[in-house]
C-alpha cells in the first residue's frame, strides 16, 4: 500500500484506495516549454498512478494543458514517458469553468468584486485558512496581481480574476481578464473530476489558498492528499529541448529525478543529467544483454525490496539502490536480472527494453 507524506498535515500516510482514483497534477498550463524543474510534479504524478496501477487500481488523471497536442508541454510530457491523462482540458475549456468557480464564491459570500474589474478571495470568510497565509496577500508571487493592492479589504485577501487586455485573455462578467494563480486549478477539480480529488500533486505553496477555494466553493473538502515537491535548480539546461538539443536521452531528465528524493530540493547540473544519461544508456546495454540468456523466473526477493521503496514515501532513490544491488549480484542468472528489471521499470518508465534487438 502506497504511504505518501501529505504537505497538509506534515506526515506520511497511507492513501486510501477506491475503486477509482482521482489524480491532478498542477503543471504550466502556457503555451510556451516548460522549464525542467517545472516537470518534476508532472513526473511525480506518473509515478505516483503507476505504483497505484501496479496495484490493479484505476487511475483518472487531469492535467491542464496550455494549446495543442503538439505543444511544447505536451511534447515534453510524451518525451518523459508520462501516461496520458483521462482529462487534458485546453484553456478555452478551463476559462470558463474558473468563472463559474469566482461566480460560485461570490454567491456564497468568499469574494468580493473590485470597481477594475478585478474579483478577489476574502480571507476572513473562511475559517480554515491558517493565520500565516491570512497576512501575506500583498506578495505580488502569491496575490498574483502585479503587487496593487487596488480594491483588496484585506491584506490577506487574493485575486481570484484580475484584468487582462492582451492576449490570450477571455470575457468575464467582471471584464476582459484571466484567473489568478492556480484557481484554474480549483475549478478544474470542481468541474472535471466531480468535486473530489484523491491526490494533488504540485511544486511551491498554494495549498492553503487553493485548498480554501476550492472547499469554499464547493461547500465539502475537495481534495484528501496534498503531495508537494521541492524546488529545482539548474545551471544551464533550462528545457527539456535543450537537453536533446545535447545530445542526451530526453528519459536522462527522468533518471535525474529519480535519483532524488521529490521532497528534496534537486540539482539537474550538466553533470547531473549526463551522469543520469550514462546510467540509462548502461542498464538499456545490460538488459539487452541479459535478454539473450535463457529465460528464468524474475528475482522477487528484489523486487519485493523495489516496491517497498516505491510504496515508501515514493523512495525512488531507494529503488534504484536495490536494483544496482541486483545488477551485480552475480548469483542471481541473467534471465532473473532480466525480468525483473522489465517488471520494475513499469513503474521507472526508463524504457530499458530499448537496446533489445539491436546491433551493438
Amino acid at each position: 500500500m502506497l504511504r505518501i507524506h501529505d504537505s497538509r498535515t506534515g506526515t506520511i500516510g497511507e492513501i486510501a484506495v477506491g475503486r477509482a482514483m482521482r489524480t491532478y497534477a498542477c503543471v504550466p498550463s502556457v503555451d510556451g516549454r516548460p522549464r525542467l524543474g517545472e516537470l518534476r510534479p508532472l513526473l511525480v504524478a506518473d509515478l505516483i498512478r503507476r505504483v497505484l496501477e501496479r496495484g490493479r487500481v484505476r487511475v483518472l488523471a487531469c492535467r491542464p494543458r496550455g494549446g495543442s497536442p503538439g505543444e511544447p508541454g505536451e511534447r515534453d510530457a510524451a518525451d518523459l514517458n508520462v501516461r496520458p491523462a483521462e482529462h487534458a482540458p485546453l484553456p478555452d475549456e478551463t476559462v470558463p469553468l474558473a468563472v463559474r468557480l469566482v461566480e460560485a464564491l461570490l454567491d456564497r459570500g468568499h469574494a468580493y468584486a473590485a470597481p477594475d474589474g478585478r474579483v478577489f478571495f476574502a480571507a476572513g470568510t473562511y475559517p480554515g485558512l491558517s493565520s500565516g497565509m491570512r497576512g501575506d496577500g500583498g506578495s505580488s508571487e502569491v496575490a498574483g496581481d502585479g503587487g496593487e493592492a487596488a480594491g483588496r479589504r484585506s491584506p490577506g485577501d487574493w485575486v481570484l480574476w484580475r484584468p487582462a487586455a492582451a492576449e490570450p485573455s477571455w470575457e468575464s462578467p467582471w471584464g476582459r481578464g484571466v484567473p489568478g494563480p492556480h484557481v484554474t486549478c480549483s475549478a478544474v477539480a470542481l468541474g472535471l473530476l466531480g468535486g473530489r480529488v484523491d491526490v494533488h500533486v504540485g511544486g511551491g505553496a498554494y495549498d492553503d489558498r487553493e485548498r480554501a477555494q476550492s472547499d469554499a466553493a464547493a461547500g465539502h473538502e475537495v481534495v484528501r492528499h496534498w503531495v508537494r515537491t521541492a524546488e529545482v535548480s539548474s545551471d544551464g539546461a533550462t528545457s527539456l529541448s535543450a537537453v536533446v538539443e545535447a545530445g542526451l536521452d530526453p528519459l536522462a531528465v527522468r533518471m535525474a529525478f529519480l535519483e532524488r528524493h521529490h521532497r528534496r530540493p534537486a540539482e539537474l547540473s550538466w553533470d547531473v543529467l549526463r551522469a543520469a544519461d550514462r546510467a540509462v544508456r548502461h542498464w538499456r546495454s545490460r538488459v539487452a544483454r541479459w535478454s539473450e540468456s535463457p529465460s528464468a523466473p524474475m528475482a522477487a526477493e528484489y523486487v519485493k525490496r523495489v516496491e517497498a521503496a516505491f510504496d515508501d514515501d515514493l523512495d525512488t532513490p531507494g529503488a534504484l539502490r536495490v536494483l544496482r544491488e541486483l545488477e551485480d549480484d552475480a548469483s542471481v542468472s541473467p534471465g532473473a536480472r532480466f525480468e525483473a528489471f522489465l517488471h520494475v521499470d513499469q513503474v521507472l518508465g526508463l524504457d530499458l527494453s530499448a537496446d533489445i534487438g539491436r546491433a551493438p
